[in-house]
């Protein structure tokens, strides 16, 4: 399976000051809230489930990928796309009914949740009961082939129990998110969590070879005035730390 090449569009002013949080590789966590005004296009993933959507793009890689591995009726979507509102109901009601503790393992605080971007989905083995909060998704069988072609497709799963210290997030095997290739399969074949993929690039420039032998180059700047031009296909995400995310590949012939 070769690896994908994908494109998110860019905001249309990306010297707007709201851009810088806008993209496939913006952070969001407790330390640093989703940013007012965010605003996205959503759809359905599975369209058996048409009331739980996603950013367009993410929800079309997603269904490519279960397409792929013939996922579909068997791993469905549980949760994706969250208003605000809904975000603070669910960190309420979870709050009320398991306590502090489990609520913050579990249950990202409102307006810092993945979940408000779009790029967030929440998955499990098809079952007649699924727990909502901590849904089962293993890691043999058809959820293990999704899980190994998931970074091809710009997913990572996201809270991984090894790098708790860092997400301040426990364990979620069913929680993938959405970064966009190539930074997937990167921070997959590297063991990086997003916070260290962002840190890695803030600190300096990233290039290797895809499997298709093609060169990528990804970086992080904070003032796209000084960004050299390029004459190859070229994506820029906002972090939303104040920076972007620049990623050239190399022109074929």
């Amino acid at each position: 399976m070769k690896p994908l090449l994908h494109f998110v569009q860019q905001p249309r002013n990306m010297k707007d000051g709201s851009a810088a949080a806008l993209g496939p590789l913006v952070l969001v966590n407790r330390q640093h809230p989703l940013q007012s005004g965010f605003s996205l296009s959503l759809t359905p993933p599975d369209n058996s489930f048409p009331h739980l959507q996603m950013e367009t793009q993410a929800a079309r890689m997603l269904a490519a990928c279960l397409q792929t591995v013939g996922a579909q009726g068997q791993i469905v979507p549980v949760s994706g796309w969250r208003s605000h509102k809904e975000q603070q109901s669910i960190w309420d009601d979870t709050l009320a009914q398991e306590g502090e503790d489990f609520t913050r393992n579990y249950v990202a605080y409102p307006g810092c949740s993945e979940h408000e971007t779009g790029l967030a989905i929440d998955l499990a083995q098809a079952d007649e009961t699924i727990d909502f909060i901590r849904p089962e998704l293993p890691y043999d069988g058809i959820c293990g082939d999704f899980r190994r072609a998931a970074p091809r497709y710009g997913f990572v799963e996201r809270y991984q129990a090894h790098k708790t210290a860092i997400t301040g997030i426990a364990a979620e095997p069913w929680h993938f998110r959405y970064v966009g290739a190539p930074h997937a399969q990167y921070m997959e074949d590297h063991d990086l969590c997003l916070e260290e993929y962002i840190a890695l690039l803030a600190d300096h420039p990233l290039t290797w070879h895809l499997e298709t032998g093609r060169r990528v180059t990804v970086c992080r700047v904070t003032d796209l005035d000084f960004l050299p031009p390029t004459d190859g296909p070229r994506q820029i995400s906002g972090d939303n730390l104040g920076g972007f995310v620049v990623t050239d590949w190399e022109v074929t012939p």
